[in-house]
């Protein structure tokens, strides 16, 4: 295609973006999630091309990419945040075009685990999802915890296949492990024709048509007959995908059940329900030239869900604690749901919503449910990757950034304030990692803490703690590789040089019986004095329970005003932990009795008070520490075998079992974080550089008692009790 006929055809998409002529049912937001190096931001170039949205397919490699576009990205060849792009897709005539046509926001996620909270808020507002695999590994880690992020939000999916075309590509490998490892309800919709370097197309198994190319560079499209060699294959998949499909339509099971074969339309229709329902997912293989994705591309527009495809939003009536739903309609009360933040260099904090119904103009007063807030909307902006295109309104279905409101943060609900509601929010994993960070010089002190604080409020996984016995800032992460970016960014995007200490592992504090503690401040310094007594019960909670704070006063024994100080003392001394510093979670605290001054007592006593008696309490309730607990994926040449499982062994690892892939063995095992340091110096040194890995967080586990010791000893604090 000539590159001017293209810039005109993009040129045309930006002005449809502007007239906001798209409907409701011709809209589709989707997202493409994969394991790390699947090829997603390759899939989203050539889509982008494909659609006339850009004249060049951009190159991880070379660092030319759309959504790749942060410094940070180009330089390691992956992505670290999730990038939305708006393009068109004609379902007819299958090209870029410029009138009644489907509109499709895409947003490309991170596959690294580090960056895990970018797939987290966009799966939770997306209405389906792209989901890539390597064609020569199939399912791999990261693709079983992006699946069960899906399953979490109930996003519709459709899958591919990538790399069909490379060496060690295996098209019916891929797929069981689908079917095994997922656990999913697929089956293909293409297979294709040639495998490795014999690839040369696909067979659309809805049309039972081969559709080829000549060269690796060749974009003409030939339609014609399937290969003989590839027709009993083509009906062997074709009559597995009509078993699993004509369940979702009545018209496709009734010909199943005669003996005959559904017509494309009914086909498709099958297909359809079944992808919106979440119980089938369509597979398309190839690589990401042009024949696949243009299949791929009809079956987003086909297959995946528009916003009316959907049942209404559900949330809560904040004043009556009511369930309510919203229609997806421009003609319900308006509501969105805030799923990212970012600071932009030239038009400030960026906030980027996906709204579920009503309208949202520039200038229009909106209510913060979270926060409780009225905001007032300044410039809305259409998104494509780091480039903005201001709109005056946006409309139920879309997903823009809004531009100028300063309290609204990432899992807030915007609404019409006449009408609240509050959404679901969206939960992020807790850090397991952290270091400390100092500015290098005076100057750049202030500028630290600015960075920093715009930093955590873009990433919801990224903590900020002062710890007030070393004055050192401690900055929290889910992984080293995401700590180094953000460092990097500071010194980028904020002109902030500052150095860091080794990574420490994010330990947990905990209790393992019920406890009780008594609190008491007095201070008489003349005139006035200081008095706060409380007594406190502590219990355990389950794993991943969090910390919970009840008053159980009864007959006044302490006025109310005091119990909010109390349970600030308390929160206060938790989250600077009791045994060795780390923070205290999964614990219950109750206050019940206590006693009070006329004259004396003040909120800053009892605040004192709380944090005595809650210390005391949990000194007598068994303290342990807790450690992060990370899922290893090891794949190894199997003569190394014996030896990274011994290694693994040596570091406390719990080894799950073995498997056999191709050329390579697969090792599974549960890890303690503190254990992992330097690890892939390690590994490489063992299997000369054979192997490699891949870690993501699981759970936390108590630390063994004599390393509790140690780590405890370090800290300088008192030892466990027993």
């Amino acid at each position: 295609m000539p590159a001017e006929v293209t810039k005109k055809k993009a040129a045309m998409v930006m002005t449809v973006t502007k007239d906001r002529v798209v409907p409701l049912e011709k809209i589709r937001n989707i997202g493409i999630i994969a394991h790390i190096d699947a090829g997603k931001t390759t899939t989203t170039e050539r889509v982008l091309f494909e659609t006339g949205k850009t004249y060049k397919q951009g190159s991880v490699d070379e660092g030319t990419t759309v959504t790749d576009w942060m410094a940070q990205e180009r330089e390691r060849g992956i992505t670290i945040v999730s990038a939305a792009i708006t393009t068109f897709w004609d379902l007819q005539t299958g090209s870029a075009i410029e009138n009644g046509h489907y509109r499709i926001n895409i947003i490309d996620t991170p596959g690294h685990i580090d960056f895990t909270a970018e797939v987290e808020r966009s799966l939770r507002v997306l209405d389906g999802a792209i989901m890539v695999f390597d064609g020569r590994t199939g399912v791999e880690s990261q693709s079983e915890t992006v699946w069960r992020q899906a399953d979490k939000y109930h996003v519709p999916r459709i899958c591919v296949l990538n790399k069909l075309n490379l060496i060690g590509a295996d098209f019916e490998g891929s797929i069981k492990s689908i079917h095994e490892r997922l656990g999913a309800n697929a089956a293909p919709v293409t297979i294709p024709i040639g495998i490795e370097h014999a690839h040369t197309g696909v067979v659309d198994l809805i049309r039972m048509k081969a559709l080829t190319y000549k060269g690796i560079e060749d974009n003409k499209l030939t339609e014609g007959e399937i290969p003989a060699d590839l027709i009993d294959e083509a009906k062997k998949y074709r009559k597995a995908l009509i078993e699993k499909v004509s369940e979702y339509d009545d018209e496709a099971l009734a010909k199943y059940l005669e003996g005959s074969e559904p017509s494309e339309v009914e086909l498709k229709r099958a297909i359809r329900k079944g992808v919106i329902a979440g119980k089938f997912f369509p597979i398309f293989g190839g690589d990401n030239r042009t024949v696949e994705v243009r299949l791929l591309l009809d079956g987003v527009t086909e297959y995946l869900p528009s916003p009316l495809d959907l049942p209404a939003v559900s949330g809560t009536n904040p004043k009556t604690g009511e369930k309510e739903l919203r229609e997806r309609k421009n003609e319900a009360p308006f509501s969105a749901l805030a799923f990212k933040v970012t600071t932009d260099p030239h038009v400030g904090r960026l906030v980027y919503l996906r709204i579920y119904s009503g309208k949202l103009g520039s200038g229009q007063v909106v209510y913060n449910t979270t926060e409780q807030k009225q905001e007032r909307i300044g410039k809305l902006v259409l998104l494509h990757a780091d480039q903005r295109e201001l709109i005056d309104s946006a409309y139920a279905g879309e997903i823009v950034a809004a531009v100028g409101i300063k309290d609204t943060t990432t899992g807030d609900t915007l609404c019409d304030p006449g009408h609240p509601i509050l959404l679901e929010s969206i939960s992020f994993p807790e850090p397991v990692i952290s270091l400390a960070i100092e500015p290098a010089t005076k100057s750049d002190q202030e500028k630290m803490g600015l960075a920093l604080n715009k930093l955590s409020d873009e990433d919801p996984t990224f903590r900020i703690k002062s710890n007030l016995e070393t004055g050192q800032t401690i900055i929290s992460g889910m992984g080293e590789l995401q700590l180094e970016v953000l460092v990097d960014r500071m010194k980028r995007e904020f002109n902030v040089e500052a150095g860091t200490g080794a990574p420490q592992v994010a330990y947990k504090e905990t209790i393992k019986k019920i406890a009780e503690g008594e609190g008491k401040y007095i201070r008489q310094t003349g005139g006035r004095g200081q008095y706060g007594h409380c007594l406190i019960r502590v219990e355990p909670r389950g794993r991943g329970e969090g910390y919970e704070f009840k008053s159980e006063i009864k007959g006044g024994a302490i006025p109310s005003e005091f119990i909010p100080a109390i349970e600030k003392g308390v929160h206060e001394k938790l989250e600077n932990g009791i045994l060795a510093g780390f923070p205290m979670v999964d614990i219950f605290v109750a206050v019940y009795d206590g006693s009070f001054h006329d004259v004396d007592s003040s909120e800053i006593a009892f605040k004192i008070a709380g944090s005595l008696a809650v210390e005391e309490a949990a000194r007598n309730a068994d303290l342990i520490l807790l450690e992060p607990i990370m899922k290893v994926e090891v794949s190894t040449p199997e003569e190394f075998m014996g030896d990274v499982i011994g290694d693994l062994s040596a570091k406390r690892a719990q080894i799950q079992g073995t498997e056999k892939k191709g050329t390579v063995t697969i090792i599974n095992a549960m890890a303690p974080l503190a254990e992992l340091s330097g690890y892939a110096t390690k590994l490489r040194s063992i299997s000369q550089g054979r192997a490699s890995y891949y870690m993501e967080p699981s759970h936390y586990e108590e630390v063994p008692k004599n390393i509790a010791e140690q780590i405890v000893a370090k800290s300088g604090k008192a030892a466990p009790s027993n």
